[in-house]
């Protein structure tokens, strides 16, 4: 008994960990789980943290349009679109992604990739969490710094942005923008660099909506310089 209450305590301190974390970030340059881990096993990381205000406007715009257009509205979790996707999983159709920018923070920052029931429950609360501790530019700032955006270990805007155009991403144009945005599904097998049809059919897409009006903003975009 004494062991099953000793290992029951390290599970509690392992998911309380993360919401504990949580209000120190509100400030720092914080990695992922998955750079951490590729660090571990010696594969290559390539991160350059940049500040949210040297930021092309045009990369957020892009990237709120493509993967969460109601991100200002809700608070970490959008239910509507989860409840698509399970409608969905129940009609036997292949599974969108339903998941927010606040829900892929979470992800990133403490938990795992890939598809689990687990991880998603442990995942729609810490993302609520997330939401209530931090502000909405912050959350946008940290998924832009820690997001996979290239086939070999490029995480964040600057990297993937350098990777695939040669300039930092505080000088990305509106069209490099969606391209990034595009391929943020999965970067090993879309490419910013060398876009196909489809990645810049999609390139297309989000730029007309990164410039509709409609499009709601809650992030600054006076620039530093």
């Amino acid at each position: 008994m004494r062991i099953v209450r000793i290992l029951g305590l390290v599970l509690l301190v392992v998911l309380l960990l993360p919401y504990l974390a949580t209000p120190f970030y509100r400030s720092g340059h914080p990695v992922s789980a998955l750079m951490a881990w590729r660090w571990l096993k010696g594969a290559p990381v390539s991160r350059q943290w940049i500040d949210f205000s040297a930021i092309s406007p045009s990369l957020p715009r892009s990237v709120v349009s493509s993967e969460d257009a109601k991100f200002c509205s809700h608070h970490g979790v959008d239910w509507d679109a989860l409840r698509d996707v399970m409608d969905d999983a129940e009609d036997g159709e292949v599974a969108r992604g339903g998941s927010t920018i606040t829900q892929q923070v979470a992800k990133n920052l403490f938990l795992w990739p890939g598809r689990s029931v687990v991880r998603k429950a442990l995942e729609l609360p810490l993302a609520m969490w997330i939401d209530l501790m931090l502000p909405k530019q912050r959350v946008l700032e940290i998924y832009l710094n820690i997001a996979e955006l290239g086939p070999s270990g490029q995480f964040g805007a600057e990297a993937g942005s350098m990777y695939a155009f040669g300039h930092s991403a505080a000088t990305l144009s509106p069209r490099e923008a969606a391209l990034l945005a595009a391929i943020l599904p999965n970067p090993v097998r879309r490419s910013a660099r060398n876009p196909g049809p489809g990645v810049r059919r999609l390139a297309g897409t989000y730029m007309a909506r990164a410039n509709a009006a409609a499009l709601q903003r809650c992030w600054s975009e006076n620039r530093a310089f």
